[in-house]
């Protein structure tokens, strides 16, 4: 019996719809991250991108658990000296809420060029609407991922 090898030709792509409406960050993040290496597939492979294309909507109605908004911080650099950029996660929760959820989910996933062209395949919104009608995306429910009530 031979060694069964994906190829690409063998890769089909599906657009997955999450609604992040009361989810927990981390749950959502790797639910997201799983969904855009393609480990829910029988074909994956971990030197392949197999995985499907992935749209969060609603990305500003986020939670975090125990407080961790105000206690966790984005750190940025320029790489002058005292340029350090520090900004809690509540103040980008406020204005930017769509990269929160792209840096959680971006950190879930390899960190070389592998990983980037996953990322391509994510679509972050922080409203109920997105651009990607004509791909006929297939609501994907996470069904262990705790709500926040």
């Amino acid at each position: 019996m031979r060694t069964y090898s994906t190829k690409p030709a063998d890769i089909k792509r599906v657009w997955h719809l999450i609604d992040a409406e009361d989810l927990v960050l981390g749950r959502l993040s790797t639910v997201a991250a799983s969904l855009l290496r393609g480990k829910h597939k029988a074909i994956y492979a971990p030197h392949l991108d197999t995985g499907d294309y992935v749209i969060v909507v609603n990305a500003a109605k986020v939670t975090m658990t125990s407080s961790k908004a105000e206690r966790k911080f984005d750190y940025r650099h320029s790489g002058y000296p005292g340029a350090l950029t520090v900004t809690s996660y509540s103040d980008l929760l406020a204005t930017k809420p769509e990269f929160v959820v792209e840096k959680s989910i971006k950190g879930m996933l390899p960190h070389n060029r592998l990983g980037r062209a996953m990322a391509k395949k994510l679509k972050v919104y922080s409203g109920p609407t997105h651009p990607h009608a004509a791909q006929e995306p297939v609501p994907f429910v996470i069904s262990n991922a705790r709500k926040v009530s």
